[in-house]
């Protein structure tokens, strides 16, 4: 069982970019048919599924997300991440990586998730 590594700055200063990295340890993100994606819950709420990155590098976003956030990845370093840029108090939640595929199964890989708070 691959166990993904959130990282990232724990508290971010409304209008300021939410920045934070998955890395994922031995395989390759680039390996055919992954879809790594980034989940968070804001307090007191549901799983909220943000967007995802496929192994060939193509992307897809939440709607209701897709103008404020972004994807991307560092093959060299097998890590893929997360930018909001200016991200407001709602922004506020427990951030996770995990792993799927292209084909919709169930995500098999999580990491164990990260504090973000959103605040001056």
């Amino acid at each position: 069982q691959v166990q993904l590594q959130e990282s990232g700055p724990g508290l971010v200063k409304p209008s300021q970019t939410l920045s934070l990295t998955c890395t994922v340890p031995g395989g390759s993100i680039t390996t055919s048919y992954y879809a790594w994606s980034w989940i968070r819950q804001p307090p007191g709420k549901g799983l909220e599924w943000m967007g995802v990155i496929a192994y060939d590098g193509s992307t897809a976003y939440s709607p209701s997300l897709k103008s404020r956030t972004s994807i991307y990845r560092d093959t060299s370093k097998n890590q893929f991440s997360l930018q909001m840029p200016s991200v407001t108090a709602e922004g506020t939640a427990v951030y996770s990586c995990a792993r799927g595929d292209v084909h919709g199964r169930p995500y098999d890989c999580w990491g164990q998730g990260t504090q973000v708070t959103v605040s001056s």
